[in-house]
């Protein structure tokens, strides 16, 4: 080859390479044209809706980033057939664009869910405590709302790793082995899997709601939020419970608001067998009657018990909550407990000891202490026999 021959290549190469940069910064000025575009585009939509359409606006805001995502790939569809880069730029580029544009639908379909799930869910109040069909309801779009999350994303995810021939190439040799594959992938995916269906039994079948009051391992709380994969409770000390949304398909619990936020509660008391029973009612009645927290239901005393020194009283209440329930039952529990130890202290329990005489009586005592003492001077045992145990059997004249 001669030196006017690699000149030439030289010369040509160098010519590709300046055309390439060329191609390439037209590229990059399209796709800044197009993002500044975008920017003009949502700037005019905020002006023209600013005061009308909350709507309008808020779309735009949450859909910022799709928004910047179509500007760019518009720009390249636009831009792309006008220059001339080489093959394999241009097959990464479109492979980009797939890429972003499967980002694209995704991320919209979650901003449209979530838009249109947060309106649905504003339209209901949970400020009154007893509205079931309210919390039932945002219970329902809450679970489906992250069920479709989980969904979406891994729909998305698995659609860019099929942009790529490696990704194809593997995907087709599972199907070609779906015996042993399909029973790894099953077992690999059983977590995720259970708590997506668990998550959509529960949206379905309420065995929980948003704000419902259950005892869960133990522990009594509110339900305060329900994700796709796991559910948190909110325990009276302001503690966090968090548990798997399969947990409550196979496990029992105690739900206290399944189909009313009403609850009957229990106050227990120990007096002793000479309380007044029935002046003991009659208080009781007052008390509660007189309680903001009880909802006027139900209120009673039974007898439940009668052991050997005490008897065990019971006191029924009822009240439209359970926090109400507990402060009717402490409260009650305090009044009462006052009123006996004012009015009839001998009511609350005591312990009783009982002697048995053996001999004489206390009469025939005196009379044999008044008698004087015996020969060897040791004075007559009275009804208590006090004579020391190694005297009694003689040892004592020893």
């Amino acid at each position: 080859m001669t030196v006017e021959a690699m000149l030439d290549r030289v010369f040509v190469f160098l010519n590709r390479i300046n055309n390439s940069f060329i191609d390439l910064a037209i590229v990059a000025g399209a796709i800044v044209l197009g993002l500044l575009l975008n920017w003009a585009l949502r700037a005019l939509i905020r002006r023209i809706f600013a005061d009308r359409s909350h709507v309008v606006r808020e779309l735009v805001r949450r859909a910022a980033m799709p928004m910047r995502m179509v500007a760019v790939l518009v720009a390249l569809l636009i831009i792309l057939p006008a220059v001339s880069l080489p093959t394999v730029w241009v097959n990464g580029i479109q492979r980009g664009m797939g890429i972003v544009l499967l980002l694209v639908i995704g991320w919209t379909l979650i901003l449209l869910v979530n838009h249109f799930t947060t309106r649905a869910v504003d339209r209901y109040k949970t400020d009154d405590e007893e509205n079931l069909t309210a919390r039932k309801t945002i219970t329902q779009l809450r679970v489906l709302r992250q069920t479709s999350f989980v969904v979406i994303v891994m729909l998305t995810g698995s659609s860019i790793l099929l942009t790529f021939p490696a990704v194809r190439d593997f995907g087709s040799a599972l199907f070609a082995s779906a015996g042993v594959a399909g029973l790894v992938i099953g077992i690999a995916a059983r977590p995720v899997l259970s708590n997506i269906f668990a998550g959509v039994q529960i949206a379905l079948t309420q065995p929980i709601r948003i704000d419902d009051v259950v005892i869960v391992e133990g522990e009594w709380g509110w339900i305060e939020e329900i994700t796709a994969t796991y559910v948190v409770i909110r325990i009276w000390d302001w503690r966090r419970l968090v548990v798997p949304l399969t947990y409550f398909i196979e496990n029992p619990f105690q739900n206290w608001t399944r189909d009313s936020t009403n609850v009957i509660g229990a106050v227990m008391w120990r007096v002793d067998y000479t309380a007044p029973i029935d002046a003991i009612r009659a208080r009781l009645i007052d008390i509660v009657k007189d309680s903001p927290y009880w909802d006027g239901q139900v209120v009673n005393l039974q007898v439940t018990e009668v052991g050997d020194y005490v008897v065990e009283l019971r006191g029924l209440m009822s009240a439209r909550t359970s926090p109400r329930l507990w402060e009717l039952r402490c409260e009650v529990r305090e009044k009462l407990l006052t009123w006996l130890q004012n009015e009839h202290p001998h009511a609350l329990p005591r312990a009783r000891n009982s002697f048995e005489f053996r001999g004489e009586t206390p009469a025939q005592e005196g009379r044999s202490l008044s008698a004087g003492a015996r020969g060897d001077g040791r004075a007559e045992n009275g009804p208590f026999d006090m004579t020391p145990p190694h005297q009694k059997d003689g040892q004592g004249d020893r």
